[in-house]
């Protein structure tokens, strides 16, 4: 197929559904969206829960606490679950493709010895869909060079960039990754994306190791509201390098999970913070790491910031957010991607089914200023019936 070819191909509208678990390990987003080059269109978006003893296999992989056979079983029954997920809401609609972007366990974008690893047989999906499935979306930008991350960000310019204005949208799941979307030059966008640091997955591991695992995450922030912010300890860990680090960059649990938790837990003992007060301050650390990455990174100040991602239906840590945004960008717009007709927890999944189409039109997936990649490469390994 010639450039023009794919080109021309790529100006009509085609289904494509997207398939996402992220690092927060609740359960799996579904996203069916209409594709076009210039333009994305959500038409149906549902959820489906992991149960327990899944999620809690899906952790101790993470964690690096399961066997090779463990770690094999569980990559082909995360398959069969993906594919159950996806037949509990698509009904008779049949996508051109379906985007999988399954369940990291690891992601070390590191110089010498970069590694990325995401579970999920795309061949059960495959079998019982008989649909194309594209997966594995992550490893080429790491093999050219680049972070693997962030990848949601060509799907954020099409349903978010607005004409002569400055945009950011934030994703709050396990970790927090920024689009900057900067369209007031006239001949292309500036786009900038990264990782800023911890979201969710510091906040979830704390309610659940205080609740010895039966409550999950902070629900609507209302341990955080109850909670006062230790200013010492935040102090502290807001001194992490990652922050200062400038993009590219990304990062997951290796940097900001367990190990970072239970380093932590030495100094909340000795300062005697209730489980409120230890919500709260991590609560108010993911805000101002947020706005710390902003202020040192961004290079432009935002008309508008969108919000997504589980984290975003958390309505303390949205309102700390703002506050930590509008101390600097004082006429800043903090809005949440549902007033924009996205609902929160569909944002990440509609930028798979994006990615998938980008693979089978083989057009570049990645944007190389944004990842740190030597060239723009296409994305993901298909598997058709």
């Amino acid at each position: 197929m010639t450039k023009r070819t794919r080109l021309r191909a790529s100006q009509r509208s085609d289904l494509a559904l997207g398939i996402m678990s992220g690092t927060s390990v609740d359960g799996v987003d579904c996203a069916l969206c209409a594709v076009t080059h210039k333009q994305v269109k959500l038409q149906r978006h549902w959820q489906v829960s992991f149960p327990l003893r899944l999620r809690k296999r899906i952790v101790s992989a993470a964690k690096g606490q399961s066997s090779s056979w463990e770690i094999a079983q569980l990559h082909h029954d995360l398959g069969r679950f993906y594919a159950r997920a996806v037949r509990l809401g698509l009904g008779q609609d049949r996508p051109k493709v379906v985007g999988l972007h399954g369940q990291t366990i690891f992601h070390s974008p590191t110089k010498r010895n970069p590694a990325t690893f995401q579970l999920g047989e795309a061949a059960w999906l495959v079998e019982e869909l008989r649909l194309p499935v594209v997966s594995n979306f992550r490893a080429a930008d790491l093999a050219a060079g680049g972070q693997g991350a962030p990848l949601a960000t060509l799907f954020h310019k099409l349903a978010f960039g607005q004409q002569k204005r400055v945009v950011c949208v934030n994703n709050l799941g396990g970790i927090s990754n920024v689009t900057l979307l900067d369209f007031r030059a006239k001949d292309s966008p500036r786009i900038l994306a990264f990782d800023t640091g911890p979201a969710n997955m510091l906040l979830d591991i704390a309610v659940r190791d205080f609740t010895d695992g039966r409550k999950k995450c902070d629900t609507n922030g209302k341990w955080a509201a109850r909670g006062n912010v230790d200013e010492v300890l935040l102090s502290e860990w807001l001194e992490h390098p990652f922050f200062r680090t400038p993009p590219p960059k990304s990062t997951g649990r290796e940097m900001f999970g367990e190990t970072f938790w239970h380093a932590a837990l030495r100094r909340i003992k000795a300062r005697g913070l209730s489980c409120y007060d230890v919500i709260a301050t991590l609560t108010e650390y993911t805000a101002r790491s947020i706005a710390l990455n902003y202020a040192l990174h961004l290079g432009a100040k935002p008309d508008r910031v969108i919000l997504c991602g589980g984290g975003a239906a958390n309505h303390t840590l949205v309102e700390r957010i703002t506050r930590s945004l509008r101390a600097l960008f004082a006429d800043a717009e903090v809005v949440t991607s549902d007033s924009l007709g996205w609902p929160l927890q569909a944002v990440e999944p509609a930028a798979f089914a994006v990615l998938a189409w980008y693979r089978i039109k083989e057009l570049p997936g990645n944007l190389p200023e944004t990842t740190g990649a030597s060239h723009a490469a296409v994305l993901g390994q298909l598997a058709v019936p």
